[in-house]
């Protein structure tokens, strides 16, 4: 092979530039421009759905606070409209109290107490009454001990004063008297 033949036939790197478009040209130019007007219509639209999601995120959190704060002013609406039931029929039954008989009044107190614990009931409060059951301290407070020979040592012979739970939850203990082993 000669000098001459290799000047006159161009390399494959020299076909590769010709046929490529000019490096740093007006084609680049203006190819990089177009991607650089695209990357800012992007981050431009990108920029304006982080704008709309903050502020939709500070409403939504504005509007969780006013719903917090109504929740608390009004959460025992529906009890204390139940509750009006029950106070109607203690204003009722003192009005009669003047010329009703004991038998009477003392209906007017199991009606009044059927109308408080079915408005307690339709809250979610439930009355604890464990006579004969065995003492939980989850639930009971036991005022003290008493020997029995009936009952089974550690089980509640009796109630001094209910319990209560609402929806699970203690809101008083019931107060009562435990069984223990009997005094020899």
């Amino acid at each position: 092979m000669t000098d001459a033949a290799d000047k006159t036939t161009p390399s494959d790197d020299e076909r590769v530039l010709d046929d490529a478009a000019p490096v740093n040209g007006e084609g680049d130019v203006e190819k990089l421009q177009l991607e650089l007007e695209e990357a800012k219509a992007l981050a431009e639209d990108n920029h304006n759905n982080y704008m709309r999601l903050a502020a939709e995120i500070d409403n939504l959190r504005k509007r969780t606070i006013r719903e917090v704060e109504q929740a608390r002013k009004f959460g025992v609406e529906r009890f204390a409209g139940e509750l009006l039931a029950a106070v109607d029929s203690l204003e009722m039954g003192i009005d009669a109290a003047a010329g009703a008989s004991a038998e009477a009044l003392l209906e007017g107190k199991r009606a009044t107490l059927k109308l408080l614990s079915g408005a307690m009931a339709k809250s979610g409060v439930e009355a604890i009454d464990p006579e004969g059951e065995l003492f939980d301290p989850n639930l009971h407070e036991a005022l003290t001990m008493q020997p029995s020979e009936t009952a089974e040592p550690g089980s509640i012979i009796t109630v001094i004063q209910k319990g209560y739970q609402l929806n699970g939850r203690l809101l008083r203990p019931a107060r009562v008297i435990v069984a223990s082993e009997p005094a020899e």
